[in-house]
C-alpha cells in the first residue's frame, strides 16, 4: 500500500515539475518574441558583491551600486516588492516599487521565476525592521532558469544528487560553498608557505612510461602513436628526485594523481597530492617542515590550530609526537618486534594475537599489518609514526644503526593518514635491488609493487645528493580543516557510477 502511496506521490511530483518547465518556457518564448531574450545579452557592469556591501554598510549607505545575482525569494505583488538575491559572497534584499522602475518593468519582475539571474542597480540603504537592501532602480533579466531550485521539492538532501549536480548543491548549501572557497584558500596558502621557504613549483608528466613513485594500482591507457601502454601518474616522485639530481635543490608539485583502487569516505580514483623535496636535509627536517605547514595553514586560514572534527577535538599546534613503530605496536598490542629475529617468528606472534596471516609475509610486512590492526585508528592527535620496515619502503634510506629499517615516517591525525615522508634513498645499487625484489613481488601476484624504472637508477648512478622529502594528501587536510566526512565533500566533482537510464 506505501509503495502504491510513494508511486501516486512521485507522479504528482512528475506532472507538477514538467507544468513548471513549460511555464518557464513559454516566459523565455514570450521574452524572445518580444525581442527581450535574456541569452542575447553579454554583459552587465558589476560595481560591488553582496559581502562588501554588508559588511560595510556605514560606507556604502545612500550610494547608488549596481549587483548581479539569482533570485533565491521574492514577496509581495503589490506596488512594491521584496525578493533576495545571491552572489558568490551571500544574499541580499532588494527592494522593488513601481513608482521607481515604472509599470512595464514593475510587471515583468512580477514574472520573474526563482532561480533567474538578474542584475540591480540602486541605492544602499536599511529598511525599518534594519535589514540591509537595496532599493531598485532599474533590474535586468540576465538569465532565465528553466528549472525550479530544489527547495521546491524538499530541497536538496539527496547526498547523490548532491555529488552530481554539483551545481545545485553549492546554489542551495550556502556551507558547501564556503568549503570550496575554504579550500581554495588552504591551497593558496600552502603554496604562499612553500615558496616563501625558497621552494620551487614544477610541474612533472600526468602520463607515465612507468607507474612509479607508490605502491598503487595506476589506471592504464594506450597512445595510438607510440603503439605502447601509458598510465596516469600515481606519483610524481622519481621525476621531483631527478630534479634534485639536476640541482635544483628545493622542488615541490601540487596536483592530480591517479590510482584505480576501491572508493570509500577516504578514497577517491582521483585525488590531490602535493609532493616537495629539498636537498641536504632528513626525514627529521621533514617532520620539522609538515608540522610547521599544517599548522601555519589551519591558523592562516581557519584562525586557530586547536580544531574539532567530527566530535573530536585535534590540537595542531607543534611540536607533534614522534614514535617508533616498533615501539607503538609494542604499546597497543604487546608484541615488541625488537624480541623477534625471523619471519617465523612474526608470523606466529601475529596469529597468537588472532590475526589471519595469508601466505609468508616476512617479519617487515607483519610489523606493519600489526600497525594497521592495532594501532593506527588509536592515533587522533598528529603523530609521526617513524622507521618502517624497509620491506614495505623500496624508495627510502636504510638506518645506519639497523638496516633493516628505513627513515620513514607518516603522519596520522584522527586514525587517518595524513602524509608520508623519506630520508630519500640515493644509493643507486641499493635502489636497483630493491626495483628488483618489487618486480618479483608484482611477478608473484602483487599488482601494486614497483616496476623497475631504469632510467631513474641512471640518474642516481649520477649522484642524487641526501635529500628528504615529503608528500601530503591535500584532500584529507581539506576534510580536518573544514570538518567533512568523506572526500566527496571536498572535491568539487568527485567520481561517480552513471545513472542508469
Amino acid at each position: 500500500m506505501s509503495e502504491i502511496i510513494n508511486n501516486n506521490h512521485n507522479e504528482q511530483e512528475e506532472l507538477e515539475l514538467n507544468e513548471i518547465l513549460q511555464v518557464r518556457r513559454d516566459k523565455l518564448s514570450e521574452l524572445q518574441l518580444s525581442g527581450n531574450d535574456p541569452f542575447q545579452i553579454v554583459k552587465y557592469d558589476v560595481t560591488h558583491k553582496t559581502g562588501e556591501i554588508l559588511a560595510n554598510f556605514e560606507e556604502f549607505e545612500d550610494k547608488q551600486v549596481s549587483l548581479a545575482g539569482r533570485l533565491m525569494s521574492k514577496r509581495g505583488m503589490g506596488k512594491s516588492s521584496f525578493c533576495d538575491i545571491q552572489d558568490v559572497d551571500g544574499r541580499i534584499q532588494i527592494y522593488v516599487r513601481i513608482n521607481d522602475v515604472g509599470e512595464e518593468q514593475y510587471e515583468s519582475f512580477k514574472k520573474l521565476d526563482i532561480g533567474d539571474i538578474i542584475g540591480v542597480t540602486g541605492r544602499v540603504f536599511k529598511t525599518r525592521m534594519g535589514e540591509i537592501s537595496i532599493h531598485a532602480d532599474s533590474y535586468t533579466l540576465l538569465s532565465k532558469s528553466l528549472r525550479p531550485l530544489p527547495e521546491k521539492f524538499h530541497g536538496l538532501k539527496d547526498q547523490d544528487t548532491r555529488y552530481r549536480q554539483r551545481y545545485l548543491d553549492l546554489i542551495v548549501n550556502p556551507d558547501v560553498k564556503k568549503t570550496f572557497i575554504t579550500r581554495s584558500r588552504i591551497i593558496a596558502a600552502i603554496r604562499r608557505f612553500l615558496d616563501a621557504r625558497g621552494f620551487l613549483e614544477v610541474e612533472t608528466p600526468i602520463l607515465n612510461t612507468i607507474p612509479g613513485g607508490a605502491a598503487a594500482r595506476p589506471f592504464i591507457t594506450h597512445h595510438n602513436t607510440l603503439d605502447m601502454e601509458m598510465y596516469l601518474r600515481i606519483a610524481p616522485e622519481l621525476y621531483l628526485k631527478r630534479l634534485i639530481v639536476g640541482g635544483l635543490d628545493n622542488v615541490y608539485e601540487l596536483g592530480r594523481m591517479f590510482r584505480n583502487e576501491g572508493m570509500s569516505i577516504k578514497h577517491n580514483p582521483e585525488f590531490t597530492m602535493m609532493e616537495l623535496y629539498q636537498a641536504y636535509t632528513d626525514y627529521h627536517g621533514m617532520m620539522e617542515l609538515a608540522e610547521t605547514l599544517i599548522s601555519t595553514v589551519a591558523q592562516e586560514v581557519i584562525g586557530t590550530m586547536k580544531i574539532e572534527y567530527q566530535g573530536q577535538q585535534v590540537d595542531l599546534t607543534p611540536p607533534w609526537p614522534r614514535i617508533t613503530m616498533i615501539d607503538a605496536v609494542n604499546e597497543h598490542s604487546g608484541v615488541n618486534f625488537n624480541d623477534i629475529s625471523s619471519d617465523e617468528e612474526a608470523i606466529e606472534a601475529a596469529k597468537a594475537k588472532g590475526m589471519n596471516i595469508e601466505g609468508s609475509p616476512s617479519k617487515g610486512e607483519v610489523l606493519n599489518m600489526m600497525f594497521e590492526e592495532y594501532v593506527e585508528d588509536k592515533l587522533i592527535q598528529p603523530t609521526f609514526i617513524i622507521d618502517y620496515p624497509v620491506e614495505i619502503s623500496p624508495l627510502t634510506k636504510r638506518k645506519a644503526d639497523r638496516p633493516e629499517l628505513t627513515e620513514r615516517f607518516e603522519l596520522f591525525i584522527t586514525g587517518r593518514e595524513f602524509g608520508n615522508a623519506y630520508s630519500e634513498l640515493n644509493d643507486p645499487i641499493d635502489q636497483k635491488e630493491r626495483f628488483v625484489d618489487q618486480v618479483k613481488k608484482r611477478e608473484a601476484g602483487d599488482e601494486e609493487a614497483n616496476m623497475m624504472d631504469e632510467d631513474f637508477v641512471l640518474a642516481l648512478e649520477h649522484g642524487l645528493p641526501p635529500t628528504g622529502g615529503l608528500g601530503i594528501g591535500i584532500d584529507r587536510l581539506i576534510m580536518l580543516l573544514t570538518d567533512s566526512f568523506s572526500i566527496r565533500d571536498v572535491l568539487l566533482f568527485p567520481t561517480m557510477k552513471p545513472k542508469e537510464r
